[in-house]
């Protein structure tokens, strides 16, 4: 009859309990984000997958070796690996929680304070020792989700340090083709400084022999001046691009890469048309979303906790005490205890409502972090696509205003010179062809960033060869 009393008392407990951590799925996203992207081109090719080295189809062991460099010693990445050993720290200590818990202590004193039953106050040796274990039976899952939420933090942090090797492996690629993009440029800008200076020289040459007017002087060296002007700030963006691959290499200004320094001519692709792969391979691989989910599922965990502190902690313990001096000696030295002990705070039940409605109002948050991460992923890829494809466009456009600019200023020039032409239509179609050949050399660097933009959002660059995989987090 006792015992059918204790089970009814502890019957609702039990049951309690079983109802104390909440059920966790992983969040589905909409079926409209799971096929092709909508932006299509002959310039993509969806059923390419994205590469984990996507930056190994420039076919440039420069920037493989680059690359390969600030993925071991940039400084961000070394803050992410360390956050990352932090959360599994916090796992082996949650996972510690099922384990007993010790006390020990002992001593030895000397006076005249009389233990109970002696029969003398004489100061006396006395010798203590005692030992405690305690162990907390998880009834309610508090241990158990705890440890769950302190895993899935840490396979966020994983997550977090994935996206930021996105981040270096595809700065590190912009800021190498910037600088060998901005080094082109610079080149073109010197070339056309050196055109309109030759132009200038034939000019002046002219005025002084009275076949120009002083006018046309004045024009000439205008454009000139104009021409010249363009290099310097060429210069300072392809210095600020080198000294960008410096820190993102985790090194100093001075140690600029020779190969990006000397880079003038920026790679091109090996392949015709991008690996993009789809929106489905998208949503399975950008670490961002994969850091949202995590969270979710801790934050959820957390729930599980908060609770578990509703109902009273349950503990298995047993202690032993040893005293010994000259009025306790033999059997009567050492006692004993053991048996559970249960702990149940009455007076921090509200406390302990506010803090589940806490972890459930964060748990709402996450979700919505995470449903926001999941548009933003799929808005960032189709921008970086419709950017992509737009700008190969414009840069072909360019391409060919350049090279007709280039035909209309020779056949300027020689009719000029044969008499047949106003140098002022000579200077027109001069200003034509440094105008066209700038923007053609700047369309090729916004296209490099473009491409660079497209890969960082389809999230590659993160996976880490075998041998150098992180253990996973049980």
């Amino acid at each position: 009859m006792r015992n059918r009393r204790i089970l009814s008392a502890i019957a609702p407990l039990l049951a309690a309990a079983c109802a104390t951590a909440p059920s966790y799925e992983r969040p589905s996203p909409p079926e409209t984000a799971q096929g092709h992207f909508v932006t299509r081109s002959g310039a993509f090719d969806p059923a390419m997958p994205v590469p984990d080295d996507w930056w190994r189809l420039y076919d440039d062991p420069a920037l493989s070796a680059l690359v390969e460099q600030a993925l071991a010693a940039n400084t961000d990445l070394r803050v992410a690996e360390a956050n990352l050993a932090k959360a599994r720290a916090v796992v082996q200590e949650n996972r510690a929680g099922r384990l007993p818990e010790t006390d020990l202590s002992g001593g030895v004193t000397y006076g005249d304070s009389l233990p109970s039953g002696a029969t003398t106050g004489d100061a006396q040796f006395s010798t203590t020792a005692g030992a405690a274990v305690s162990w907390e039976v998880d009834l309610f899952g508090r241990i158990s989700q705890a440890i769950r939420a302190a895993e899935a933090d840490a396979q966020a942090r994983q997550a977090a340090r994935d996206a930021v090797r996105v981040m270096v492996a595809a700065e590190t690629t912009r800021s190498y083709l910037d600088a060998c993009s901005l080094g082109l440029a610079r080149d073109v800008a010197a070339g056309s400084a050196q055109t309109s200076e030759e132009a200038l020289d034939l000019t002046m040459t002219l005025e002084r022999a009275g076949a120009a007017a002083q006018l046309d002087v004045e024009r000439a060296a205008a454009l000139s001046a104009r021409a010249r002007s363009e290099l310097p700030s060429v210069e300072a963006q392809r210095q600020a691009a080198l000294f960008e691959l410096a820190a993102l290499l985790g090194t100093t200004p001075a140690n600029v890469p020779s190969a990006a320094r000397e880079c003038a001519v920026p790679p091109e692709l090996a392949v015709s048309a991008l690996p993009v792969g789809d929106a489905a391979s998208l949503l399975r691989r950008r670490p961002d979303l994969r850091e949202a989910e995590r969270t979710l599922a801790a934050d959820t965990a957390r729930i599980g906790v908060a609770t578990a502190d509703l109902y009273p902690r349950i503990t298995l313990g047993g202690s032993g005490n040893f005293l010994r001096n000259d009025n306790v000696q033999g059997d009567d030295s050492f006692s004993f205890s053991l048996g559970p002990l249960i702990s149940w705070s009455f007076p921090n039940m509200a406390v302990a409502r506010a803090r589940l409605r806490q972890a459930e109002a964060q748990g709402d948050a996450a979700l919505a972090t995470f449903d926001g991460a999941v548009l933003t992923a799929l808005k960032e890829v189709e921008q970086a696509l419709a950017r992509v494809a737009n700008e190969e466009e414009r840069q072909r456009a360019l391409q060919e205003a350049a090279e007709r600019s280039e035909n209309a200023y020779r056949m300027a020039d020689q009719r000029y010179r044969a008499g047949s032409l106003a140098y002022l239509d000579v200077l027109v179609a001069q200003r034509d062809l440094l105008d066209a050949r700038a923007a053609n050399a700047a369309s090729i660097q916004r296209l490099g960033s473009a491409r660079v933009d497209l890969f960082k959002a389809l999230g590659g660059g993160w996976q880490t060869p075998p041998d150098q995989a992180d253990p996973a987090v049980n």
